[in-house]
């Protein structure tokens, strides 16, 4: 039987695709073929060489060590656009936060318990509360993916005037797009034009802190700005500093952190935005499919280290490689699958980077001396032999 194990509490809804009787699903696993988690930090921890793939029940995934996993041959997957719904029912809910301030005035209420004429108070001090509608204003959503697709369509649906940017746009996602979204090719035009701006892109290298000084520098003032997605994208610093110049009106953020809390004109959530039980049932459910699907058959979707590869099911004997994105391992594995008189029935290839993928169904059950060659090769990262179900 597999073992998987659950580093966090995880839905139970898991068991659609992992059944009982084929997976020995629990926190004390001791050897998991597959990790289950939401935000077990993974970077200090050590794993077997048993482990074949690690499922992130979510969409971020700063908190599991890419690279080295993939040098172990380890696959991770993501569960994408499961938690979209959630996070952009929360999103309209950070808008109607940064226009009407609707926290400064619940907090005043909670001060009238021992008014007696608190019908007065409140139609003389509820001007101090008002502030601007969303109808008719712009809304600059960075990054077009799963989220960044409903929160532009949310924006139409509201009467917003939407600029999306996305250079990396799919084109799945681009079809999703209504038409009535207009997609800027420049980022500098979407900071200049939009009174509400909204991130929805991943945490890297390349994405921490989009919006720095400079950025902050080219929006209006009256802008206000929303982080539902990473706390690094933004330098918050930055806008603290453009918050208490006048060079920011709001912002709005799902990270708490010690430059945001009691910070004139943020408000801060405790990173709500993909806590409803629906969303957490969904991210399960995407990624326990992969898993599974990739333990019986190979295939890997929705992967954060390795290239996509959907392969159909296994039938005939199958023999995947995880390796290097080097000249010659295709032909130093044929070789090796022709020397044993063995014929390729169909053959896949996919790389990202200085990783690749590749799978054979040959026509019959190949010896352990020949999966054994194919990992001894300098090039190969995990070598495995899948049966028919």
């Amino acid at each position: 039987m597999i073992q998987i194990q659950t580093l966090n509490a995880i839905s139970p809804v898991y068991r659609d695709s992992l059944p009982e009787g084929e997976y020995d699903v629990r926190a004390d696993a001791e050897h998991p073929q597959a990790l289950l988690v939401r935000s077990a930090n993974l970077h200090e921890m050590s794993v077997g060489d048993e482990l074949l793939c690690i499922g992130r029940a979510g969409a971020g995934v700063n908190n599991i060590p890419l690279d080295k996993m993939a040098e172990k041959g380890v696959v991770v997957f993501n569960s994408p656009g499961a938690n979209a719904n959630a996070v952009k029912e929360l999103v309209v809910a950070g808008l109607l936060l940064a226009s009407r301030r609707i926290t400064d005035g619940v907090e005043w209420c909670k001060t009238l318990a021992a008014e007696p004429d608190m019908e007065k108070l409140v139609e003389k001090n509820k001007s101090r509360f008002a502030g601007p509608e969303l109808s008719g204003k712009t809304l600059g959503v960075i990054g077009l993916g799963a989220i960044g697709v409903l929160v532009a369509n949310m924006g139409v649906a509201l009467g917003m005037d939407v600029l999306g940017y996305d250079p990396y746009i799919s084109v799945d996602h681009a079809w999703k797009l209504s038409r009535a979204v207009r997609h800027s090719t420049d980022f500098t035009e979407v900071l200049e034009k939009s009174d509400y701006l909204t991130l929805h892109v991943p945490l890297m290298d390349s994405t921490r802190n989009t919006i720095d000084e400079a950025a902050l520098r080219r929006m209006k003032p009256t802008a206000a700005l929303l982080n539902f997605a990473r706390g690094p994208l933004v330098d918050t610093a930055a806008v603290r500093a453009a918050l208490e110049e006048g060079r920011l009106r709001t912002y709005v953020s799902d990270f708490p952190s010690p430059e945001l809390i009691g910070a004139k004109n943020v408000v801060v959530t405790p990173h709500l935005g993909a806590s409803t039980p629906e969303s957490e049932d969904n991210c399960v459910r995407m990624v326990a499919r992969q898993i599974d699907d990739y333990l019986k058959n190979g295939s890997i979707v929705n992967s954060c280290n390795y290239p996509n590869c959907p392969m159909g099911r296994c039938v005939v004997p199958r023999i995947t490689v995880l390796h290097q994105n080097v000249p010659n391992v295709i032909g130093a594995i044929t070789q090796r699958l022709s020397s044993e008189g063995l014929n390729i029935e169909n053959m896949v290839n996919q790389s990202r980077g200085a990783l690749a993928y590749t799978v054979v169904d040959v026509s019959a059950r190949p010896s352990e001396a020949l999966i054994e060659s194919l990992r001894s090769l300098e090039t190969s990262y995990r070598v495995r032999l899948l049966m028919p179900q």
